[in-house]
């Protein structure tokens, strides 16, 4: 049980609430924004706050944290436009960020799903966190509407945007990685030595099966998923090629991995 609670102090480590900071530069572009603060994690992602006129505000765009120079306490903010929510009712325009307006960073870190393979693994790492979580359930229903028995990064977009999470936790070869659900960054890797003694596909929920039409032939979510390590280590690898710790792990990770580890872009 040691290794199940270090990852519930991994987890609440990134609850310090949500981070609100105020732009101080824009490239000419707008599409990279800076702002000053006292720490934050690469990957994190939230939105940029634009004040139309005193007292009115409006979301402007996304916003995922690019890099941090702890000791400038510079972050620099890849910008680019808002997808989340789609209604007629809100204000639009064109609008473009400035210096001033506000970053909210770690907004819905207290609501997350975890991806495990099977009901053992994921009540044990769930009952005891006072984490938010979302029963896969729901993202299976969700993926069924979609028609996709294997989960594609969109997919996690899209139960993020719904249902207002924003960590997904995986659980894969004794660790559970914790990833910003809109970038799919890595935020931590923690060990949680859990006896895997089944799997269930794509992972565990309560919905018998997730179907796909037959006339999706063509997409890729609708390919029925024959095993689970290396589909979510692919997902995992997609957004973080450059991530060294992670390189290492799929490295030692047996000959079902050794084809991923060319998907990795690692420098020096």
């Amino acid at each position: 049980m040691k290794h199940i609670f270090l990852v519930f102090i991994a987890v609440l480590q990134l609850f310090g609430g949500v981070v609100k900071s105020q732009i101080v530069g824009v490239n000419k572009e707008f599409s990279e924004a800076s702002i000053k603060v006292e720490k934050i994690d690469v990957g994190v992602s939230g939105f940029v706050v634009h004040e139309i006129s005193k007292g009115k505000k409006t979301i402007l765009a996304n916003a995922i944290v690019k890099s941090f120079d702890p000791s400038s306490k510079i972050a620099k903010i890849e910008v680019s436009e808002f997808t989340s929510l789609s209604s007629s009712a809100l204000p639009n325009g064109k609008w473009s960020i400035k210096v001033g307006d506000e970053v909210v960073l770690a907004f819905g870190y207290t609501r997350g799903v975890l991806i495990a393979p099977s009901e053992e693994i994921y009540y044990r790492i769930t009952k005891n966190s006072v984490l938010g979580w979302v029963h896969p359930d729901l993202f299976a229903v969700m993926l069924s509407y979609n028609g996709h028995p294997t989960p594609l990064r969109s997919d996690f977009l899209q139960m993020s945007n719904d249902n207002s999470v924003g960590l997904v936790f995986i659980f894969l070869q004794n660790r559970v990685y914790t990833l910003d659900a809109k970038s799919f960054k890595i935020l931590t890797i923690t060990d949680a030595a859990l006896e895997q003694e089944e799997v269930k596909l794509p992972f565990y929920t309560r919905v018998e099966e997730i179907n796909s039409p037959w006339w999706k032939w063509f997409d890729e979510g609708a390919k029925k998923l024959d095993e689970y390590e290396p589909h979510y280590y692919e997902l995992i690898i997609e957004a973080n090629r450059d991530n060294k710790e992670l390189y290492e792990i799929v490295k030692k990770g047996g000959e079902k991995l050794k084809d991923l580890l060319e998907e990795f872009e690692i420098k020096g």
